[in-house]
């Protein structure tokens, strides 16, 4: 990067770890509204699952969007290490070190999705996994985040919308960490607004600022997992997926922000099924993500 005085003196310097995204996409407040064509044609999608699945999309753009089952409750799996991660960050004085340990655990957790790490980070934050838990249940619960719950740590092995949102079928799994697809974009529209000094997360967690917000969203564009969501760039050069994936046997999700050269959409797809879940999870997810983007581009290109 170089600056110029206004009496032409030079001055330059690098920047590392810089990843670029559209201007369109700068974080804004806009209301949401419920798009009956997508709605219609993501109910379809949703339907031809052969398990259990949830559904929430919206232009953070625009604000038009939609949703199928988006308030049931499934297990979590890894996707509520992004919570662990904005809690971490709205308690640690500035953004970690590139040299730190809590920079390192940050980066296996959200990057590779390793336990061990988020169990770290729990305990770095309260001391252990279970106060850990709480203090990411509180984060969530003040930003409205009222279908997600912490339980402990992981096993060390491999808002109000205009959009409806509510249950059409809930997954029968017990006891355990869930969440909701609703409540996975909501923290990521959240995340994504407080990296622009904006929205719910900056103003309830005074500590998370708009560095830690483009810290967190720098770390999620170097996620490495079978493509899901992030299906939506084959033929669509340009397009940007930053997300946080989990599963367990019987559930796969994935939840992210896509960019593109328009602006913006947030996505949270959530899958369960009894026998077990798989690769048709991904291709969901890729399917929704690519409905989803073309009509971002009718509405907004």
């Amino acid at each position: 990067m170089t600056t110029v005085a206004q009496d032409g003196r030079r001055s330059s310097g690098v920047v590392k770890e810089v990843f670029g995204l559209p201007a369109a996409s700068r974080p804004r407040i806009v209301s949401p509204r419920q798009d009956p064509v997508l709605a219609r044609k993501l109910r379809a999608l949703a339907r031809e699952y052969s398990g259990t699945a949830g559904v929430y999309v919206q232009s953070l753009t625009g604000g038009s969007g939609a949703a199928w089952n988006a308030k049931a409750q499934f297990p979590a799996a890894s996707t509520l290490k992004l919570a662990i991660a904005a809690a971490v960050l709205a308690e640690h004085p500035g953004i970690p070190r590139p040299n730190s340990s809590v920079h390192g655990l940050m980066r296996s957790m959200i990057t590779h999705s390793d336990n061990a790490a988020a169990n770290a980070l729990e305990v770095w934050l309260a001391g252990s996994t279970s106060a850990g838990s709480h203090r990411v249940n509180s984060l969530m619960r003040s930003i409205g985040l009222v279908d997600s719950e912490m339980y402990g740590g992981y096993e060390l092995r491999t808002l109000a919308s205009r959009i409806p949102v509510r249950v059409e079928k809930q997954p029968a799994f017990g006891f355990g960490k869930h969440t909701s697809a609703f409540d996975m974009a909501s923290l990521l529209r959240a995340v994504w607004l407080a990296s622009g000094s904006l929205g719910p997360l900056r103003r309830a967690q005074p500590g998370f600022t708009a560095a830690d917000g483009r810290y967190l969203l720098w770390l999620l564009a170097h996620v490495n997992d079978a493509p899901k969501l992030d299906r939506v760039r084959e033929g669509n050069p340009g397009v940007v997926v930053l997300h946080k994936a989990g599963w367990v046997k019987t559930a796969r999700h994935d939840a992210g922000l896509v960019f593109w050269r328009g602006g913006v959409f947030v996505a949270g797809v959530m899958t369960w099924t009894s026998w077990g879940a798989g690769t048709s999870s991904d291709r969901l997810a890729g399917r929704i993500a690519a409905l989803t983007l073309e009509r971002a581009r009718r509405r907004e290109g």
